[in-house]
Order: structure tokens, then sequence, then C-alpha cells
């Protein structure tokens, strides 16, 4: 039996099942020497045979050398007409030359009649043979009884005597799956209780493991009752990815077992990347990373009510469940319409600035705050506009640039031809006027090349920053086409990223507010940093 808890990653194979989530070859290399590096114990790589990707990876992973983890390949019982040493699918398990191999077989019998088409006999022995056929070619062997708990429920002597099977072929862990996700957590243990007590009597000794999926948002909870009824095993996703509503989520996982349940396994020690690990995943996959995600979303330790920040301040206990460094996470405090004076002085220490908490600067800054988000502002996503508005307030903040006027002129020549955009500008830096034009895909766009046209010769380091994203958000639709609208834009350089918000009846006039102030905060930061290195 196992000492350690096992945890076992089917992000690049059931993963990949999840709507809109796709990865290349490069894309798996990379995630799986990721998890090597977090320290997972087995990686899923995928069905070879199934697809050319999962066994284009399967022939370029035996190129890396990993530090712990160990591949898995993935695939069924093998095809009742066909013998075991013919059968085309365990011969591409065997070929995938990897550590182990997990096969699965049907457990519930409607699915056996339904779905494979032969008897519940001949099931049994397909179970067996496959995994007879397999054992002695990898070095670990897992069987995954596919409705595992649907199965035990609809016949729970046939249910077993499949996992007397898989052990009687030579599966050395017996994973339980939820396929359809619709145990709750309540069934579980009662459920493994049986098995184990089952497997006892019968003299089979096994490790066990759990294979969860989310559809009633349970996949996490019953993968940890499991753990805590004994199963050594876990297997989930990076995020929670996977068909329909997900598998159970490894990042939730992971730091519940280790910091909640104190339970030990490899990548006990390496829990400080978990977030980087996460958000890595979801980069690849080019999805939108969930900020609402515990552990290592970016608001899971994100306070916004003014006493919530004050007590913070004081002990972060009293609103945090454990420290967000311990998960590679950070805590933020957000600067709303609920904010009190603890979040402006919280963010002045972050920006460097001094402000006394009795200054009337910081009833001020709160004034204007409030009067901005009844415009619409929001600064939640946007600190670059905010910490620009406080230093503004404390009459510190320097004007790189004078706007002397713009113009955006978009033209569709017919309704066939795509529009053209064009924005001239007229700027002064420093007692010198600059007055330049530029095109782009969009008025926007065509407004920024023109902006960065006229200021790169004065600033020579904006070359090196880039528009990361952009929002815009209707902000009272009752209004029509005539409603203000928020425009959030997200800009980076080398070595950071920041926010910056606009608000206006004109999407044009929002979008020069919040790149403005992108590009001002570039300059001021690269200006504080050269003060610094002085």
């Amino acid at each position: 039996m196992a000492e350690k808890i096992v945890i076992y990653d089917t992000t690049l194979r059931d993963g990949t099942q999840a709507e809109n989530f796709n990865l290349s070859v490069d894309d798996k290399i990379r995630i799986t020497l990721k998890l090597d590096g977090l320290g997972i114990d087995f990686i899923e790589g995928g069905w070879p045979g199934s697809n050319p990707t999962a066994s284009e990876y399967f022939a370029e992973i035996q190129k890396y050398e990993l530090k712990h983890s160990k591949v898995m390949a993935f695939g069924s019982t093998r095809n009742f007409n066909n013998p075991a040493d013919q059968d085309p699918n365990l011969q591409a398990l065997i070929g995938a030359k990897t550590a182990g191999i997990t096969i699965f077989g049907k457990t519930w019998d409607v699915h056996v009649r339904d779905a494979l088409r032969i008897s519940l006999a001949d099931n049994l022995l397909i179970i067996e043979d496959s995994l007879r056929y397999l054992r002695p070619h990898v070095e670990h062997l897992f069987y995954d009884a596919e409705h595992f708990f649907d199965g035990f429920k609809a016949d729970r002597d046939y249910a077993l005597l499949t996992l007397e099977k898989a052990v009687a072929g030579g599966a050395e862990c017996l994973v339980l799956c939820d396929t359809n996700g619709g145990t709750l957590p309540h069934e579980i243990p009662e459920i493994i209780k049986v098995v184990q007590s089952h497997l006892q009597a019968k003299g089979k000794v096994v490790d066990l493991g759990i294979h969860a999926h989310n559809d009633t948002e349970t996949a996490v909870a019953n993968s940890l009752v499991a753990v805590s009824m004994g199963a050594s095993q876990v297997q989930g996703t990076m995020n929670g990815f996977g068909e329909r509503c997900g598998n159970a989520n490894l990042t939730s996982i992971m730091p519940a077992l280790a910091l909640k349940m104190k339970r030990d396994f490899y990548a006990v020690a390496n829990m400080g990347q978990l977030s980087e690990v996460s958000r890595f995943v979801t980069e690849l996959a080019n999805l939108p990373h969930n900020k609402y995600q515990p552990y290592v979303g970016s608001a899971a330790f994100a306070h916004k009510g003014g006493i919530h920040v004050a007590a913070v301040k004081r002990n972060p206990l009293t609103y945090e469940h454990i420290s967000p460094e311990r998960v590679g996470n950070v805590r933020r405090i957000l600067i709303s319409d609920q904010s009190g004076r603890s979040n402006v002085l919280h963010k002045a220490k972050k920006f460097g600035l001094d402000l006394d908490s009795k200054d009337p600067l910081v009833t001020s800054i709160l004034k204007e705050l409030k009067d901005l988000e009844k415009q619409g502002f929001q600064y939640e996503g946007a600190e670059a506009s905010f910490e620009l508005l406080m230093r503004r307030a404390m009459g510190g903040q320097r004007r790189y640039f004078e706007l002397h006027g713009f113009r955006v002129i978009s033209q569709k020549l017919s309704g066939e031809n795509v529009c053209q955009d064009e924005a001239t500008i007229r700027i002064e830096v420093g007692g010198e006027m600059v007055h330049t034009a530029a095109l782009g895909e969009g008025p926007v766009n065509a407004l920024d090349n023109a902006l960065r046209k006229a200021l790169t010769h004065f600033y020579p380091a904006l070359a090196e920053m880039e528009l990361a994203d952009y929002k815009v958000r209707v902000l009272a639709s009752d209004h029509g086409t005539g409603a203000r609208v928020r425009v959030l834009i997200e800009s980076s350089d080398h070595d950071s990223q920041w926010g910056t918000v606009g608000v206006s009846h004109d999407i044009i006039e929002a979008s020069w507010q919040a790149l403005v102030d992108s590009i001002t905060y570039k300059l001021m930061r690269d200006e504080r940093k050269k003060l610094v290195a002085s």
C-alpha cells in the first residue's frame, strides 16, 4: 500500500476534452515540464493511436529527462473480438514506451450492454485479460473503473466483481471514477467502505484512487472525502479543465491536502509554484485565467471593503484562510466605492507615497474616487490609473506631454470594403510641437499608433511597450448607442504589466484617457527606476 498520496494529472488528456481547450504538441511538452517541476507524480499524456497529436507527443517526450514525474499512456480494455496480443489499442499503449499505463473498463452494466454490446461475463474477461497482457510491459499499471459509482448503485455485486478482475489482471491501483459527475460527497464514504471490506475479504491488497468530474460542483469535495477514507491516488486536472463542467481541480485539491489535511505528497515542497503553474496552463491554452478560482485566482486574496482591509492589515487571518504566499499568490487591496481610508493608505504605502492617516488629503482622494466611480470609473483592474490619480492629488505628478488636438477618421468606400482608419495628432513635449498621423486596425489602434509615433522620438522606451488587452463595457444600456462606455487597457513591457481605465459617452475619448494613463504610467515608472539606480 502507498504511504504517500499520489497526484495524477490528466490535463493533457481529459483536460483537452473541455470546450475551447486545445493544446499543440509543443504546448503539451511545455506543460509536462512545468508539471514535472511542480512535482506531479504521474502525468497522463493522452491516448496513443487515437489521434496524431497524442502519438507525436509520446514520441517527442522520450527526448526529455524528467526530474520526478512519470508519463502515463491511457487507453481502453481490448476489443472483445481481438486477442490481447493482436489488439491495436493495447499495442499502441505498449508502443508509447511510457513508464506506466492506465486503462479503463466498464463497471456499469448499462454500458456493458448498450455501449460494448457484450455480455457481463465477457466484460469481466476483457478487463482481466487486458491488464494481464500489459502487466509485464510497464513499471506501473492503473485501472480506471469507469462509471464506478453509478455502476455500484445500479448493481453493487457486479461493480465489485469488475474490481476483482482488475486486481487479478495485475492492476496496482483501482481508480474509482465518477465519470458522470453526479455523486455527492455524503455518498462517497459508505461506498468506499464497502469496496475496502470486499477487497479485504477477498484477500486483494491494492491501492484505491479517485477520479471525479464536476457536474454537481463537488469534484474537489468528493476527492478530498475519498482521501479521508483511505484513497491514496487523486486524479484531476490543472484548473479543473475537462469535459462538460470539468474534472476535479488539482489546484484546489493539492493545497487542501497539504495545508488543511496535512497529507504528504511529493509536490508539497513546491506549493509556492502552484499559482504560476496554474496561470501557465491557461496562458498556453489561450484562455482567460479564472480570477475567482480558490487558492490561485487573482481574487482569492483580494480585499475590497474598508473594514476588511483594516482587519487584514492588523492580522491577515481575520479574512484569509491561509497566507497567499504558501501557494504562490499575493494579497491585493482593491479600490472601489466601498473603499475606506485603510484601502487608500495601503495603496499609498504600496506606491511609495508618504500619506498620513490624519492627512485631509485622504478624505479628498476618497471623495474624488467616489465621484469618479459614480461616472463609471472602476479601479479594481486599473491600479495604474489609481496611482496616477493619487499622485496628481498630491501634486507630484509630472505631465510628459500636452495634447493640442487629435482627429480620427474612419472611411468606408463601399459595402464590400473594410473601414480605413487614420488618426492625426498634435502634441507638445518640452515646448516642441509635434504633428503626426498614423493608420490603424480600427480607430483606437490608429490613435494609439499616432500617439506613440509622436512620443517615441522623445521617449524611446515606449517602443518596448505593448497593448496586451483592450476591453469595452457599456455602462448604461438604457441609453442605447448614447450610453457611457468604460475602456480598460492592459499594457506591458519586458518586465511588468499594468491596467488603466477611461470613461466617456465617446468610445474614442474613453480610449484616449486610458491610453494616456498607460503611457504616463510607463514613463513615470521608468523615471523612478533611474532615480533609484542613481
